[in-house]
């Protein structure tokens, strides 16, 4: 199987049955760089690679051989946490940012964490329960909330039953922000 984009350029000439010269004639490209192309001595560019497309009728994924397109989806395994809580990675790898969607199910408040970075998130459903150092809000389906995680601060259920969030959380501290749609002015 030809795994150079030249070996794949002489692969498909010599399928079509032409000679460099037909092939020149064809698609304006001199038979020397043809040549060069073939044997992967001149680098392949678009403005080249065009033309021969056209001509064997294929794409240019399949004269540069792009791999192929995996399947999109994020499948990652839900985790235990601390307290019963199950929370979900939305994001593949270890980075500056990572997004976890949460099931909260523990109604009490347990002693409230400090670290560094900064988190924001977004409540799915139910209701949640948020202790910044001495201030308790209760939040609800649509509601956001974004804090410095450097502040003493705890989260549960607020009424025991499952609440389901998405959270962003910045290990360094990067700051999440969110827009709103200006307020309709009639």
């Amino acid at each position: 199987m030809a795994t150079t984009v030249g070996q794949r350029l002489a692969a498909l000439r010599a399928e079509h049955e032409l000679t460099l010269a037909s092939l020149s004639e064809m698609t304006g490209i001199s038979k020397s760089t043809l040549s060069r192309l073939e044997t992967d001595q001149r680098k392949p560019t678009l403005e080249l690679l065009l033309p021969l497309s056209r001509t064997y009728q294929v794409t240019l994924d399949d004269l540069v051989g792009a791999p192929e397109v995996g399947d999109p989806r994020v499948q990652m395994k839900p985790r235990e946490l601390d307290h019963g809580r199950v929370g979900i990675p939305l994001t593949r790898s270890i980075g500056p940012l990572q997004a976890w969607k949460m099931i909260l199910s523990d109604a009490e408040l347990h002693e409230p964490r400090v670290h560094e970075g900064y988190e924001w998130f977004y409540v799915l459903s139910g209701q949640v329960r948020l202790r910044i150092g001495d201030k308790e809000v209760v939040l609800r389906a649509g509601e956001v909330a974004e804090f410095d995680c450097r502040q003493p601060h705890a989260l549960s259920s607020a009424d025991g039953r499952p609440a389901e969030i998405i959270s962003l959380f910045g290990k360094q501290g990067e700051r999440i922000h969110t827009r709103a749609a200006p307020p309709n002015r009639s």
